[in-house]
């Protein structure tokens, strides 16, 4: 299609600069350069006002697992818009898509997690999964097990709850968080902190760690662990084999919880359905959100495993917690009808066959590139770690801004490639084709290539 009219694109980044606050913006800086305004997609594919095609290697914000323009999920909301647009799941009530959904998701997890509660956001989520943990544990009559443990890259969201387990500082500053009871360890970042050890032994350290804290806080005051199996945000850290098993070994010795928040691991990402099947560990309870309905539209979900659902369920106190959107019957259907969809094209492994394979082959690739420290990749998601040193690990200074920059060439080379600090992270659709994989990481090298030729002049 024609791009829009050049009044047209003025007209609404002007609007955009002086109404619309975004997310994680430094909001005078975007109103000078301007936002990018994209108005359609088709399969792994975005196009920009301007008539810019791009491949985007960050489905959308990790979550259009199933590409974009699939009539399937078009059909199944427009269907439920016209039956029954909404209606709440308050005052003993349910609509059919809710109870449909909830009924695949207990089919699709671990047997005895049957129970499941519906939101709109993996933020929203991971708060109803902290409330749902301190409520458990008042059930059990063990009020002081308050105090829940995550990791220093961690993202789980911004609310308060779920911005106090996130471990990343510039999100707490601002904000006064973290709040009381939430406390963080090291990541599993063997690159960045293994030092001389082998992967698996440093899996083991880093795990040693989540011991260490339940033992500073005492194992009758610990309530939870929570983890993503693969830290996103943080920058696509991939844990050592060893690590995740053994935090759950740690987790069941002093019974404290585990948590999997597989907002960006689940449904397909790591080529299984949940990355805690991809890392051999069973959670307590589960979080999801984004490839449940591949981003067509919001909604979350928390699974409770069965002690802690089951306490939950035969609780005589009321469960006083709930959102006017849970159990959206659209958001219900258009994710009932991607689940459907993935396992129909064999999308909940596809990652972890021969597509998944081109993609690391192709990626890690670049290992031998002069920037590049470590290809970090998990089934359709990747890192890709810039280094100004690779023999020493030594990453670049950050006032340097290389991962931005990066961003920035990338786009220019039609690809969208998301920068953590100096990381670069892909994590398409689970549809690329073959020659989609091989345009991304062509675009990748070019992109490096150009870096690393813009980094020699300004040193020279």
């Amino acid at each position: 299609m024609a791009p829009i009219a050049d009044a047209e694109r003025r007209r609404l980044r002007d609007l955009d600069a002086r109404h619309h606050l975004h997310p994680f913006t430094v909001h005078h800086d975007l109103a000078r350069r301007g936002s990018r305004v994209v108005v359609r997609a088709e399969g792994a594919w975005i196009e920009t006002a301007d008539g810019r095609r791009l491949l985007d290697g960050m489905a959308g914000l990790w979550c259009v697992n199933v590409g974009y323009g699939r009539e399937e999920l078009v059909r199944a909301g427009r269907a439920q818009l016209a039956e029954l647009p909404y209606y709440n799941t308050f005052f003993q009530c349910t609509t059919p898509p809710a109870t449909e959904l909830a009924a695949e998701l207990a089919r699709l997890l671990p047997a005895g997690m049957e129970r499941i509660f519906f939101g709109c956001s993996g933020s929203e989520a991971n708060d109803t999964a902290v409330k749902s943990v301190w409520y458990f544990w008042n059930l059990q009559g063990r009020p002081e097990k308050k105090h829940i443990v995550s990791r220093r890259s961690a993202y789980h969201g911004v609310g308060l709850g779920s911005g106090s387990l996130s471990g990343l500082a510039h999100m707490h500053a601002p904000f006064d968080l973290p709040l009381e009871r939430f406390h963080h360890i090291g990541d599993p970042h063997w690159f960045r902190d293994g030092g001389d050890l082998d992967p698996d032994s440093f899996g083991r350290l880093a795990a040693s760690w989540l011991e260490e804290k339940i033992l500073e806080l005492g194992p009758e005051r610990v309530a939870a662990f929570w983890g993503e199996p693969i830290q996103g945000a943080g920058g696509a850290i991939v844990p050592p084999a060893s690590y995740w098993p053994e935090i759950e070994r740690i987790c069941r010795k002093y019974d404290v919880l585990l948590v999997a928040d597989e907002v960006i691991t689940g449904f397909g990402r790591t080529g299984r359905t949940f990355g805690f099947e991809t890392f051999g560990f069973t959670p307590d309870i589960v979080v999801m959100a984004k490839g449940l309905s591949s981003g067509y539209q919001p909604i979350s979900a928390v699974a409770f495993g069965r002690r802690v659902g089951e306490a939950i369920f035969a609780a005589d106190t009321e469960f006083a917690h709930g959102v006017t959107y849970a159990g959206h019957p659209v958001a219900c259907r258009v994710a009932l009808a991607n689940l459907r969809l993935m396992a129909r094209e064999g999308l909940f492994t596809r990652a972890a066959g021969p597509a998944g394979a081109r993609f690391r082959r192709r990626l890690e690739a670049l290992a031998h590139h002069p920037l590049v420290g470590e290809v970090r990749v998990c089934g359709f998601l990747a890192g890709i770690e810039l280094v100004a040193d690779k023999e020493a690990r030594r990453p670049f200074p950050p006032e340097r801004g290389v991962g931005l920059r990066a961003r920035e060439i990338a786009i220019e080379e039609g690809i969208v490639m998301r920068a953590v600090r100096d990381t670069m992270i892909l994590a398409p659709p689970l549809t690329l084709s073959d020659g989609e994989i091989d345009f991304l990481a062509e675009a990748v090298r070019r992109t490096f290539d150009r870096l690393a030729a813009e980094l020699d002049r300004s040193s020279g």
